[in-house]
Order: C-alpha cells, then structure tokens, then sequence
C-alpha cells in the first residue's frame, strides 16, 4: 500500500500540553513537510487529563497570534469543536493530528489522554485523526528524535491505507535514537495501571490536601500490545474505535431483563 499524496490536503493540529509546547511546534512542523494547508489550535495552558471534557459552564475565549495560529482557554476538544465550527467554518481539514505529547499514551492512559481526546472529537465529526505521543525515560531530557525521523512518513502511510468509519489511530514513538528503532508494528492495546500514588501533604495552614502522583506500573508482559511494542524500542499504531459497545454482552444482559 502507497503513501497518500498530502500536498493539499488542510491539516489542523492541536494537543494538549498547550500551543507553545515542543511537541506540538515539532508537529506543526512535520505536517507542513506534508502540506502548505496548516492550521494550529490547540489550548491556551497545558490540559494533560482531561480527557473528553467540553467547557460549559463558562464562556471560551480564543487568542488569534496569526492567521493560522489560535489558542483556546478551553479543553483539547473545545480546540477541535471551536476550530471546526467557526475558524475553519469554510473548508474542513482532511486530516488533524494531535501531539506530540510529552509522554506516551497507551494501554488505560487513552481514557485519560487530552491528547487522544483531540483526536477522537476530530474523529466523532467524521474526520481522520492520529494521536501521536513521544516516550518519557525519566532519568532523561525528552527526545523528539524519532518523531521527527518517520513521524511525516508514517503519516503518509497511515493516510494512504482505507480508513474504517468511527476510527482514530494512536501512535506512540519510542525514547531511543531514531537507528536503534526495532520495529513499526499495529497492535492492540495493553493493560498499564495507572499509578495510586495519592500522597497527602498539608499546606501552611496545617490543612489536608491530596496530590495524584505521575507513577504507573506496567504490569503488561505480552510483547504483542502497544506495551510491549513501545517498551521494546518499537512504533506502536493502534486503531481506536468510539463505539464504545461490548456487543458481545447484549444478548447476556438482554435476557438478565427480559428482553
């Protein structure tokens, strides 16, 4: 299967670590080696966990630094939702792409991730999403290395492939050098437990509070998840699908109510 020609194609690209994030002027620039057609609107300040949040009990306000620049007071989703409706109300993106986050996102971090949250509005609206996350080594400064290497070809690649409906891809690059890449490999998710590290302290006044600590245990052994893939030195895609269903159940619990 070919590479798709990109060249003009409009891309939006948002995140969540916020517009002036390295990861996301590393993305900017990588989708313009794809295409001219660029646009930025990603959140005012870093929005890590949110999720799928929309604001609504507040107005937004969007920060306009050029033509094809934006920010938004908001979530990742309210980045997508503003971006779609109103500043590219005109033409709609062919593609968006969100990252690159500074950390990976894989096994139960998806349902946390403003990063996949991004992707996964874009993908609601019917549109093509790639969520792309970088590798942290903690007891290391963060590389892009790899991401900026084969993060434009593989986009072309993933775009040239037929897309099924209700579908995003998550992508997640390795924290080695871009020659020690083992491998790029499509695979399901695997089972990362996020950490319980809720530790709690007391400010000045001598009251409570709580703080949810960054630690996760990888408790995933199969070398054939995106775990494993990542932690192996490899490129792991994997397809997401936002229909939710475990269609399997529906016959079970039917009967459980006398369906």
């Amino acid at each position: 299967m070919g590479k798709a020609d990109l060249s003009s194609a409009r891309i939006l690209v948002s995140n969540d670590d916020g517009i002036h994030s390295a990861g996301i002027n590393l993305l900017e620039a990588l989708a313009r080696t794809i295409s001219d057609d660029v646009w930025v609107c990603a959140p005012e300040i870093e929005q890590s966990g949110a999720s799928h949040s929309l604001t609504i009990h507040r107005p937004l306000r969007a920060k306009k630094y050029d033509d094809r620049h934006y920010s938004v007071d908001g979530t990742p989703t309210d980045c997508v939702m503003l971006a779609m409706n109103h500043i590219l109300k005109d033409r709609r993106p062919d593609l968006v792409l969100s990252g690159i986050n500074h950390g990976a996102n894989i096994g139960d971090d998806v349902t946390y991730s403003g990063t996949i949250a991004a992707a996964m509005e874009a993908t609601l609206l019917g549109l093509k999403a790639i969520a792309l996350s970088q590798n942290v080594d903690e007891d290391k400064p963060i590389s892009f290395a790899v991401a900026e290497s084969r993060g434009a070809d593989l986009i072309r690649r993933l775009m040239g492939a037929s897309w099924p409906d209700n579908v995003m891809l998550n992508v997640n690059f390795p924290s080695v050098a871009p020659d020690e890449v083992r491998c790029v490999r499509v695979v399901p998710h695997g089972k990362r437990k996020l950490g319980d590290d809720l530790r709690e302290r007391f400010d000045p006044r001598g009251r409570p509070y709580f703080w949810i600590g960054p630690l996760r245990t990888e408790t995933e052994t199969d070398p054939d998840t995106d775990i494993g893939v990542l932690m192996s030195g490899g490129i792991s895609i994997t397809p997401l699908c936002l229909d939710l269903t475990h269609r399997p159940s529906l016959q079970t619990f039917g009967a459980a109510v006398g369906q």
